[in-house]
């Protein structure tokens, strides 16, 4: 059997039973967390040019484009939310793949949730089931793939909303078959537009090109079925040397990814690879309670290749103090915290953060690779471990080292952590109060929301 058909029957075999129970509970916070990444999308930059879109295309229908009161149809819903959802670079994180799948998944899983009923039991499997597939895709291509220059969560991801729906439309094998054959043609996304709104486009087009492979596959439309493995195939053509389906196939379902290694949610709104340096920044500055004018020099240390994705100095546009160490490390020392606000264009041009960019260093040591045999097959958020140094005019010096940032499996947030979340990314889209409170309290209990409409309706 090859790895085309061995993910097929696993989709079609699988089910929430054969899951730890642990896995629900771990997949309704992703599932949580993702709605307010989306939320968060809708009040972002990237929302204007997309509805424009919308408007000019002459586009209809009734599938919600959470965060506003606009419908289109399904296809065209689960492109616009999608991209939403990784606006802000705010949703999850599968270092494995490396990528953000559930910002693809949901929206694709959800966009016909009024004319085809899906209940929250269902939405969570097709949730793990999905992450399930993509992150062990991600295990078998290696990370040699995203060094090479694919954005993981366009062209991988791709394949976790495939599966998912595949779940969430109960296809059969052969059906299952056709559309990863179909959706492997369509996979793209390229890192160069890190930094840019095309980024979180990636994601957006792979949600809605999942769904459309699923349609095209499920009305009879044929595509090779051993795409996957193929001598001319997925693997063939975006992989590495090391790549191997095999990894891929014998690897489903032991363990479960959503909870073994499990799935990271972000407590900051931007790149992951950041985020170590912004929690030692964090912890620093309260443990000196210093000012930014206080600093003499504030410095980070990162393994090799951990700055791989962080190419912005010196950022001049929100989105580019995204994928900045240097802006993130100073914005956590001159505010001591880190919001949306702090990743606007407004944010990064401040007289102040300019100053300060003159006293930041980051750069990679090899120290800070540490002793982990699989160093090199991890992602630059992931790999080795970060130091951050302050000195300060007082004479005073101190240095922390951040081994995972917040959010990390190990250092999972709180339902209290996401409601928090939930509560300021609803803000900016202008859901009011009550209707973000309400949505929240249905996800908490979601394995028992009889149709996730209930769910979908307060968030438009």
């Amino acid at each position: 059997m090859g790895l085309t058909e061995s993910i097929a029957r696993f989709i079609h075999d699988s089910s929430l039973k054969d899951c730890p129970p642990e896995a629900v509970e771990k997949a309704k916070k992703v599932i949580a967390d993702t709605f307010a990444a989306i939320l968060a999308g809708a009040g972002s930059e990237v929302a204007p040019p997309l509805l424009r879109y919308l408007k000019a295309s002459g586009d209809s229908g009734t599938s919600p484009i959470w965060g506003t009161s606009l419908r289109a149809t399904p296809e065209v819903a689960t492109l616009i939310n999608g991209t939403f959802g990784h606006a802000l670079d705010f949703d999850d994180v599968l270092s494995m793949m490396p990528a953000h799948p559930s910002a693809v998944i949901l929206p694709a899983v959800c966009a016909e949730a009024r004319s085809r009923p899906l209940s929250g039991r269902a939405l969570i499997e097709a949730q793990v089931i999905g992450i399930e597939v993509g992150g062990k895709i991600g295990l078998g291509i290696t990370v040699g793939h995203y060094h090479r220059g694919f954005h993981g969560t366009g062209t991988l991801g791709i394949f976790c909303a495939t599966a998912a729906l595949a779940k969430r439309y109960e296809l059969d094998v052969t059906t299952t078959c056709g559309a990863f054959g179909i959706a492997a043609s369509m996979a793209s996304g390229l890192r160069r537009n890190f930094g840019t709104m095309t980024k979180p486009l990636h994601t957006g087009w792979a949600a809605r090109s999942a769904l459309a492979a699923v349609q095209l596959a499920a009305g009879g439309f044929g595509a090779a079925p051993d795409i996957m493995e193929a001598k001319s195939g997925f693997f063939a053509a975006y992989g590495v040397a090391e790549s191997d389906p095999g990894v891929t196939a014998q690897g489903l379902g032991k363990p479960w990814v959503i909870v073994d290694p499990g799935i990271a949610l972000k407590k900051y709104p931007c790149c992951y690879a950041c985020h170590r340096g912004m929690d030692g920044v964090l912890a620093l500055r309260r443990k000196h309670d210093f000012t930014a004018g206080d600093i003499v020099k504030l410095e980070c240390r990162m393994p090799p290749g951990g700055m791989q994705v962080l190419t912005y100095a010196d950022p001049v546009t929100g989105l580019e103090g995204k994928f900045s160490l240097q802006y993130s490390l100073a914005a956590g020392a001159l505010d001591g915290q880190y919001t949306l606000w702090s990743f606007t264009d407004e944010a990064v041009r401040r007289p102040a953060i300019r100053d300060l960019l003159k006293r930041v260093v980051a750069h990679e040591v090899p120290h800070c690779r540490g002793d982990d045999p699989d160093f090199e097959k991890r992602s630059s958020g992931s790999r080795g471990f970060a130091e951050v140094e302050v000195e300060l005019r007082n004479g005073a010096r101190d240095t922390v080292r951040i081994d995972k940032p917040p959010g990390h499996p190990s250092r999972e947030l709180t339902w209290d952590d996401l409601h928090t979340k939930f509560t300021d990314c609803a803000a900016q889209a202008g859901l009011a109060p009550e209707r973000a409170r309400r949505a929240f309290d249905l996800l908490t209990s979601l394995e028992r929301v009889d149709d996730v409409s209930a769910v979908l309706d307060l968030l438009s």
